[in-house]
């Protein structure tokens, strides 16, 4: 069957847009009950993987006497399931993906907040008023981190400069080496630069159609769509030599640990993610958790933040760039985020990086359902 065909026979299948549709593995085997149960010293929150570890949110529950307690997701869609299942106050936060925090707030799921409790001015400007956070001139959530997205490889197998195109993944010598993170925004979005669109996620018919066609192209070189633990694991044994959809979030925890890893911008340009943290609509302890937001974007959170051991980011704040290089300053370089020299805010203000954002012309149905049949074609 043409590539052509198989999109006009994608196009003629309905895809279920129930919320199980929506999930992967991963996020079915993290939709148990969250109790809500729990004392007053007690901070809940809603979040990606590694967020409530120790070494990012230690200091704070000693400072404060408090326990924070938290769910973990893998993906925006799966974000958006646990928590219409859930009675409102659940969480206390959530940290969300920047491009959903408006569905958040459209849905009623998270609370107004007050520009003046937060560290904006320790912002770099790109920052202050960053987009999807506010509508109206009200804010809803406060950037905390951010990272690239590119071409992600082995360096004992791929040079760099191959690297530096998403065409390296249609390599004959990379057929069965090649896989997906398991989500269809970053992958997709990949597709769409590759294919030379101004913007990523604004796309006519006509364009959307393209990237399908771009995408079922790859097909028969994917050994694999993978979560978190899948994509870690496949590009730390080598089964994986190179990885659409991810970047220095994966990439970076395996550098440190010494596999021959990197992500690279591609001369196509990159995508960049951020995450964001919201308070929760009737959340039980606002106060607590307002004061965990502005510890997160203090200087010394920001720090923490950047190394954190679960998957590393780079950090919106001017003053958490001073102290990552002065605790860290090997990480600072290695991530791009030190002075006097190009660096990761020199990427955004050249054009090479666009936002990830849900698509603008299509519904995000129409991505995920994309996606799905891709994945079985």
């Amino acid at each position: 069957m043409s590539e052509q065909s198989k999109i006009e026979s994608l196009s003629r299948r309905r895809f279920l847009k129930g919320t199980g549709s929506v999930l992967g593995a991963a996020g079915v085997a993290s939709m148990a009950p969250f109790s809500l149960a729990r004392g007053r010293d007690e901070l809940t929150m809603l979040a990606w993987n590694g967020h409530a570890e120790p070494d990012i949110v230690g200091e704070f529950e000693r400072e404060h006497g408090v326990r924070i307690r938290a769910k973990y997701y893998t993906g925006g869609d799966n974000m958006m399931a646990l928590i219409a299942q859930s009675p409102p106050g659940t969480y206390d936060l959530i940290l969300s993906d920047s491009e959903y925090v408006q569905q958040l707030r459209a849905a009623g799921h998270i609370q107004s907040l007050d520009p003046g409790d937060y560290n904006f001015d320790d912002y770099f400007p790109e920052f202050q008023e960053f987009p999807f956070h506010w509508e109206n001139g009200e804010l809803y959530s406060v950037l905390a981190r951010f990272g690239f997205l590119g071409v992600s490889y082995r360096t004992d197998h791929i040079s760099e400069e191959q690297a530096r195109t998403y065409r390296l993944f249609w390599d004959e010598q990379l057929k069965g080496k090649m896989a997906h993170f398991d989500w269809h925004l970053p992958n997709l979005g990949q597709m769409s630069l590759l294919n030379g669109n101004e913007s990523a996620y604004d796309l006519t018919e006509e364009q959307w159609r393209a990237v399908q066609e771009t995408t079922l192209s790859l097909r028969s070189q994917v050994a694999g769509f993978f979560g978190y633990g899948g994509t870690f694991s496949s590009l730390k044994t080598g089964e994986v030599q190179a990885m659409c959809g991810i970047g220095d979030w994966i990439t970076g925890v395996l550098e440190r640990e010494g596999t021959p890893v990197r992500t690279v911008i591609p001369e196509e340009g990159g995508l960049m993610w951020s995450e964001a943290f919201c308070i929760g609509k009737g959340a039980r302890n606002p106060e607590l958790a307002k004061k965990f937001i502005q510890y997160i974007t203090s200087p010394k959170g920001q720090a923490k933040s950047a190394q954190m051991q679960a998957y590393p980011a780079m950090i919106p704040s001017r003053k958490g760039w001073e102290r990552l290089n002065e605790v860290a300053p090997q990480e600072a370089k290695r991530q791009g985020m030190v002075f006097g020299e190009r660096n990761s805010m020199d990427l955004i203000r050249e054009g090479l990086i666009q936002y990830r954002q849900l698509p603008v012309q299509q519904s995000l149905e129409d991505w995920n359902g994309f996606w799905s049949e891709y994945k079985n074609a």
